[in-house]
């Protein structure tokens, strides 16, 4: 049964401020809130001086899918994760493939689900990880984290599938809770960011604390043409990676199509994603991967011996030759998760 004590975000996640206002700590925009005012998420709010998380045990969308959906190669192949989200983001992306909820700052839902009752349902139907996405899941970290510990209890991982502004606060409590994130890189434009998506633009800056606080770190670009498709953008994006992140980490090249406000778009051509696919090898990184347009196999090569190692097509596992996490051929280390 819900109750308030759940919904109160614990006291590490805001600050009180002078005149019963409190500042959030959940993600980058740092809200600071007036007596019942919500954040820019829609879904926490300040009542009586604490932070309340309206979206605790709300479930919008709750599915079972293939880790490699999340976009994430080099984590678990070939097993499903109990995925989940809940209404509320904050960012606005005029491109959102789940604005439906996102986008909507109702909560309507009235069933509450337990952190328990979650990892009960994943376990019942095999998963080997929980994932928090559609929406922006640092906007119901104190619900993820509770699900995420009783997960770990329980033999289970669990996954963020971000934008990237989380706060620094809530990036240094994941060790330990969050084993792995896939991070959307949006654009190489701090404008951009403000103008078009109404967040700062510190996607670098978790990325970089991720990896040093030891998650499991994969990153995903949509690439957008007219907006972040031209050969020296993407050069920054992936030149960022190769340097700041770790050539070993894999960058996901995701195609457009058009949906919500943005309609206005053709779709990515292939052409500019297998374009996309060499600059980020030049810039020195080992795993590059095309997705979302049923192309062609996506294959996880040794970056040694250069064997074919996991061949996927779509979202399915074709065959998978890393063993003890290293290359069957070579011995060569395979950077990620693999069990």
């Amino acid at each position: 049964m819900e109750t308030l004590a759940q919904q109160i975000v614990p006291d590490k996640f805001y600050k009180p401020l002078s005149k019963g206002k409190i500042k959030c700590l959940l993600c980058r925009h740092y809200c600071e809130l007036k007596e019942g005012q919500t954040g820019v998420c829609g879904v926490n709010k300040n009542e009586g001086g604490h932070l309340v998380n309206l979206v605790y045990g709300k479930v919008a969308a709750l599915n079972i899918d293939p880790i490699e959906k999340k976009p994430l190669y080099h984590f678990l192949p070939g097993t499903t994760a109990l995925s989940l989200g809940t209404v509320g983001c904050n960012m606005q992306c005029s491109f959102c493939q789940n604005w439906q909820i996102s986008q909507d700052r109702s909560v309507r839902q009235k069933e509450f689900i337990s952190p328990e009752q979650i990892v009960d349902l994943a376990l019942k139907y095999q998963t080997k990880s929980i994932a928090f996405t559609y929406n922006e899941p640092t906007i119901f970290y104190p619900y993820a984290r509770d699900i995420a510990l009783e997960a770990k209890k329980r033999g289970l991982k669990s996954v963020f599938v971000t934008n990237g502004i989380e706060s620094e606060e809530v990036v240094k409590d994941m060790p330990g809770i969050i084993d792995a994130a896939n991070v959307d890189f949006k654009a190489f434009d701090a404008d951009y960011y403000r103008r078009e998506l109404k967040a700062p633009f510190t996607v670098r800056e978790t990325l970089m604390l991720m990896k040093k606080v030891g998650l499991w770190v994969e990153v995903t670009t949509l690439i957008i043409p007219g907006i972040n498709d031209a050969p020296e953008h993407l050069k920054k994006i992936a030149d960022f990676i190769a340097q700041k992140l770790g050539t070993e980490t894999p960058w996901h090249l995701s195609a457009f199509h058009p949906d919500y406000k943005m309609q206005d778009r053709s779709a990515t051509p292939v052409m500019t994603l297998e374009r996309a696919y060499d600059i980020g090898k030049k810039a020195g990184l080992d795993f590059v991967y095309i997705g979302n347009v049923g192309m062609k196999k996506n294959i996880t090569y040794c970056p040694h011996c250069h064997k074919a190692l996991i061949e996927r097509l779509g979202y399915r596992v074709l065959s998978n030759r890393i063993i003890d996490g290293k290359c069957y051929n070579c011995h060569t280390k395979i950077p990620g998760i693999w069990n």
